[in-house]
């Protein structure tokens, strides 16, 4: 079991668990750092350092062991809309590899959310990936989310999206979930764009800078996720209901939206969530689908994390005849290289079976390669067994020497 502490905005938090528990009066600045969090008892990776071997070789074994379709289940990440948690446990005892919690999810407490997501776990040595959006402010899932968000964070100094992004953090820790599409890394000037309200910047560099800060805050508790690449902002339009386009180059996408991105990367962003969106200039595919975009995420920016679509029942509701069936497109997407496939509009109980069992059968015919799903499969193995490794529950720590 876990076990460190952390000084966070002031406060001292010890951690022996799962989750995060924020004390009542937590302040909203002085950021957080790496250097901030120090082990007060030994780090325990168990299972893995056990067999002594670390996640990813740990996780390369154990897809190794899996079938074809118990490794495709596992690149799943579903949705239903219930608080059922036996309806819930049903759902995820099909081997998927993550759940994501929405609105029809979450009820009204903390100690009924977290029996949601105890109750997603079929396998306590091996938990899924549960995660929510939760980016503060106009996105929001979980209640008590009272810290400051992208509206106010755009003009304010980046210690101050440190801060309020380390709470939110511990906030979403504390209910069980490991996983947070919480930073938008999108970057417009446009009060138009419907991006706009949810950036952390008007310019790539602020931008960049609060993106760094924001995944620096998150990455000490869970696992942080930017979004929506390669950049909503250079593409007008909103992709829950169209395929928004942009005629930008490459060497222009190169130094402006991707700027924000990078700086994410850097700053160890765990997951990295593609946008239905077009640089036609690049490929006129959504990013989604294009392999060259997820060449450039692996090439160009140097990202080994995890890639997952965003939506996939967005693309269904452009109303585009061609992305009109989501397991062609989950097949589309990970063939061109994501790692895990997300569906929440218009997933029904079986829809996700029914995307495991089109991966399985593009495997079997050929079309998606073998070692794709390998290596997709190991990719969100290797996630899960980080997250379970660095699961903890914070509380407050009364002889730790706050910050600042």
């Amino acid at each position: 079991m876990a076990v460190a502490t952390a000084v966070i905005m002031g406060l001292c938090l010890s951690a022996s668990a799962h989750g995060a528990v924020v004390g009542e009066g937590v302040p909203t600045r002085t950021p957080p750092n790496n250097e901030g969090l120090t082990a007060v008892g030994p780090r325990s990776d168990a299972p893995a350092d056990e067999a002594g071997l670390g996640p990813q070789h740990r996780a390369a074994a154990l897809v190794e062991q899996m079938s074809i379709e118990e490794q495709a289940a596992s690149i799943v990440m579903g949705h239903i809309p219930t608080t059922d948690t036996a309806a819930l446990r049903q759902y995820m005892a099909q081997g998927l590899g993550g759940f994501i919690l929405m609105g029809a999810n979450i009820p009204g407490d903390g100690a009924a959310l977290t029996t949601i997501t105890d109750a997603l776990t079929v396998d306590p040595e091996l938990p899924p990936l549960v995660a929510v959006d939760q980016e503060g402010g106009i996105v929001s899932r979980l209640p008590g989310d009272t810290y400051p968000a992208s509206t106010t964070l755009k003009t304010s100094p980046a210690a101050e999206t440190s801060a309020a992004f380390s709470a939110r953090a511990a906030l979403v820790a504390d209910a069980g979930i490991s996983v947070d599409f919480g930073t938008v890394a999108d970057v417009t000037a446009d009060p138009g764009s419907f991006i706009f309200g949810r950036a952390l910047g008007t310019d790539p560099q602020s931008a960049a800078d609060r993106v760094a800060a924001a995944t620096t805050a998150q990455e000490a508790l869970i696992a942080s996720t930017l979004k929506h690449f390669p950049g909503h902002g250079a593409a007008p339009g909103d992709s829950h209901h169209a395929i928004p386009e942009t005629a930008k180059t490459l060497e222009e996408w190169r130094e402006s939206d991707a700027v924000p991105f990078v700086a994410g990367v850097d700053a160890g962003a765990s997951v990295l969530m593609f946008g239905h969106l077009a640089y036609t200039a690049v490929d006129p595919a959504p990013a989604s689908l294009s392999p060259r975009w997820h060449e450039i995420a692996r090439e160009e920016l140097g990202f080994d994390g995890v890639i997952v679509t965003d939506d996939l029942g967005m693309l269904q509701s452009s109303g585009i005849p061609e992305y009109a069936d989501p397991v062609a497109n989950a097949v589309t997407a990970v063939s061109a290289g994501t790692d895990l496939v997300l569906m929440i509009a218009g997933s029904t109980a079986e829809t996700a079976g029914q995307i495991t069992a089109g991966l399985s059968a593009a495997v079997d015919a050929g079309t998606l390669p073998e070692d794709r799903l390998a290596e997709a499969a190991t990719r969100v193995m290797t996630l899960r067994l980080q997250s379970t490794a660095a699961s903890a529950e914070w509380a407050l720590c009364p002889d730790c020497e706050p910050a600042g």
